[in-house]
């Protein structure tokens, strides 16, 4: 007598391993690019906002630079430490 009943389920063939191993390393390696990808854009996009940022300081020490002398130095003195912060 057949072992295998009327509509019971089939389990799917597997494929060989070395096609696993394969698929395995492809899907890794396109997710490691992905995120690298990603990584490297919030960087430069980082950036570029820090550049937005020290521009817009600087334009308003400049703007502080004849009536507020302390506060255009505080304001400088700020950006430079921004500077040193970011390089370190």
């Amino acid at each position: 007598m057949d072992n295998h009943r009327a509509g019971a389920p089939v389990p799917p063939v597997s494929p060989p391993l070395t096609w696993q191993l394969i698929i395995n390393t492809v899907t890794t390696t396109v997710t490691f690019l992905l995120v690298a990808l990603l990584q490297n854009t919030q960087k430069r996009s980082d950036d570029a906002v820090q550049d937005k940022l020290d521009a817009i300081a600087d334009a308003l020490a400049d703007l502080m630079h004849d009536t507020h002398r302390q506060d255009a130095r505080d304001l400088r003195a700020a950006v430079g430490l921004e500077n040193r912060e970011s390089a370190g």
